[in-house]
């Protein structure tokens, strides 16, 4: 398995998180702030290829000042992990390599494309808008709810 840290180091530091949904043709990407209380999306890359998206994120991480990241880990209904969570932990550990001294954590991301999809269909978003949103609010949903899990873990 590839070496990531427990969302705890993450709880550990001050300051700004970036969430990522990671995926093969673009990867959302959102930012709280530094107090963390609001995850706000950021926008996506799509640069192809999971070390050039690494290498990507690693500069956006930099760029906003985060002090930790948060991955989407695609868990099964069943709490399983499957292949995509393998690849979805490895582009996480290549993060890692590429931020020294910056936590990097998974984080469930089970239902999150699906609440995006509803929220995007309540207010009409559709076809190609939709495609251009849909992984950016993804990476905000996963990054808020870290947000608010962080708050309740001692």
């Amino acid at each position: 398995m590839f070496e990531v840290d427990d969302i705890r180091a993450i709880k550990d530091t001050q300051g700004k998180i970036m969430g990522v949904d990671f995926g093969d043709v673009r990867t959302g990407l959102a930012v709280s702030d530094a107090s963390r209380l609001i995850a706000s999306g950021i926008g996506y890359i799509s640069p192809g290829g999971i070390e050039k998206t690494a290498d990507a994120v690693a500069q956006a991480v930099k760029e906003q000042g985060a002090v930790g990241v948060v991955v989407g880990m695609p868990v099964n209904m069943d709490g399983s992990h499957g292949s995509r969570a393998q690849r979805c932990t490895k582009f996480a550990a290549l993060l890692k390599e590429r931020l020294d001294g910056v936590a990097v954590a998974m984080f469930d991301e089970r239902m999150t494309t699906m609440t995006a999809s509803r929220y995007l269909n309540e207010t009409g978003t559709h076809g190609k808008k939709r495609k251009q949103v849909i992984d950016t609010l993804s990476a905000q949903i996963i990054l808020q709810n870290c947000l608010d899990r962080l708050k309740y873990m001692s």
